[in-house]
């Protein structure tokens, strides 16, 4: 298997060559990725595991907190608000669990809408054909899974924020119960509806982040068969 710190030099290596037209993400994070995939490959020489999302390449919408920065929500209105004090929840999960977490992703603004416009910070286009929409407002999330920057992806889902970008990009996107996955250092668009899932190639990747940011041992999905 190849090496976190590799698979995470692939990526950044494909966003550089296209930094000056870029639309997808919104920021990086390469120096502390690096050091994440070093730590995961440390790991997995020495025979230990943090679990199921340890050395995984993965990126968070434009929404969660990250500590000492301002979170913009895809808008450039709160580019100059008050950084963050803290980590979100679940970004403070997701690098417990050996998470190489890289990046943000662009998003419609404010969350609004299910086309996955953005005037400010570009519109990402769909992963198959740049042309056509990739949906909202998790955007950037289900493009990058879908043309490979990304192994998960996290974003929200208020009204199908994280499905419909799933469905357009041809990858898997879970929507947890309301309030299943911690919201705190998130920025809201509806305290009732807002929903936290993962986007990903598989159901087993989307499950195995779904426990971790809902605080769960993750259990195996064992396949079931169609037969009756």
């Amino acid at each position: 298997m190849q090496s976190a710190r590799d698979r995470l030099e692939a990526v950044l290596s494909r966003l550089a060559v296209r930094a000056d037209n870029e639309s997808v993400f919104v920021k990086l994070y390469p120096e502390a990725a690096r050091a994440a995939a070093d730590a995961a490959d440390a790991r997995r020489r020495a025979g230990v595991t943090l679990g199921p999302l340890d050395g995984t390449i993965l990126s968070i919408k434009d929404l969660f907190d990250v500590a000492g920065e301002p979170t913009t929500a895809g808008s450039l209105l709160l580019g100059t608000a008050a950084p963050a004090l803290r980590d979100a929840v679940i970004v403070r999960r997701l690098r417990q669990a050996g998470a190489v977490i890289f990046g943000k992703t662009n998003m419609t603004e404010f969350a609004f809408t299910a086309i996955g416009v953005n005037p400010h910070y570009g519109t990402p286009g769909n992963a198959t054909d740049a042309g056509r929409i990739a949906g909202g407002s998790s955007s950037g999330a289900g493009v990058s899974v879908a043309e490979g920057t990304s192994e998960i992806s996290i974003g929200s889902d208020t009204g199908g924020s994280v499905r419909i970008p799933a469905a357009l990009n041809g990858v898997v996107g879970f929507k947890p119960t309301a309030r299943r996955v911690p919201r705190d250092g998130v920025f809201p668009l509806s305290d009732t509806l807002d929903s936290i899932g993962p986007l990903a190639r598989t159901v087993a990747e989307c499950a195995a982040a779904d426990a971790v940011m809902a605080g769960e041992e993750f259990a195996a999905l064992v396949p079931l068969p169609l037969a009756g």
